[in-house]
This record gives structure tokens, C-alpha cells and sequence, in this order.
């Protein structure tokens, strides 16, 4: 899967990169949000792992525009922080986190974390290509040429 990661904290991005490309997933590590938002709209990202206090754009804005952006593939968003309140929980889940992981995190806990967005992205494209698949219809019958 290729994930970007945005992760100010040097120790924490290479940690990260370490683990999601042990685990076989191509990674696009960045430094800040605005970098992250810049790389994110040149890509295609299934996931997205970012820091939420980051320089230039913080974690919470770089989601908001991962989720006003037009694609066709939906991407599935990982907050790291370590604020760890109910009001930074709900603060990251408004603005469109799937996930939210407390800093310091636990590789286990990640790994788990990452088999769920694999399961939803794959039932994601799933979904899309049974809508591909499904004949128009007209009036509930369905519409055949012969």
C-alpha cells in the first residue's frame, strides 16, 4: 500500500517508515503538512499517518484537505499525537481522522490499526468495482441491449 506519513519529529518519522516498509507498504515521508499537502495532491495515497502539531500546516488542516480533496480512491487518515484529551480525540475525528494513535505508540498497536484501514480500503474498492460491474437500471428493471 503506499501510505505518506507527516511527522515533524525526526526520531518518530524514521520509526514509522521503518515499520510501514518492514511491513511491505511503499512510504512517502515528509516533514510538515505543507510539505505532506503538497505530495499528497501529486500522489495516490491509500493512507495517510500524520503528526497533529506540525510547522506551516498542522495535522488537523492537512486532514480536512485530504478529505475536501477530489479523488476517485478513498484515503484512510491516521492521526498521531500526543495529546492525548477527549477534546483533541473529537477535534481530530471532526476533522476527518479514521484513526487517532497517542504518541508514544506502540508498533504492535499500529500494526493492528493498519490491518483495519487495509480491510476498509479494500471493502472501499470493492464497493466501487461491484458499482462498476452493476448494469444501469431504469425504473428498477435492468437495462439490456440485445
Amino acid at each position: 500500500m503506499k501510505i505518506l506519513i507527516a511527522e515533524d519529529d525526526r526520531d518518530s518519522r524514521e520509526l514509522l517508515c521503518w515499520i510501514l516498509e518492514k511491513l511491505g507498504n511503499q512510504v512517502v515521508a515528509t516533514e510538515n503538512g505543507k510539505e505532506a499537502w503538497e505530495v499528497f495532491r501529486r500522489g495516490c495515497f491509500r493512507l495517510v499517518i500524520s503528526d497533529v502539531l506540525m510547522p506551516e500546516i498542522d495535522g488537523l488542516e492537512l486532514c480536512r484537505r485530504v478529505r475536501k480533496h477530489k479523488q476517485s480512491k478513498y484515503t484512510y487518515v491516521i492521526i498521531i499525537t500526543a495529546l492525548i484529551g477527549k477534546k483533541d480525540y473529537l477535534e481530530g475525528m471532526e476533522a476527518g481522522a479514521d484513526d487517532f494513535i497517542t504518541k508514544p505508540f506502540d508498533p504492535d498497536e499500529l500494526k493492528a490499526r493498519l490491518r483495519v484501514a487495509e480491510r476498509i480500503i479494500s471493502f472501499q474498492e470493492q464497493t466501487v468495482r461491484e458499482e462498476l460491474d452493476t448494469p444501469p437500471t431504469l425504473g428498477g428493471v435492468t437495462s439490456r441491449t440485445e
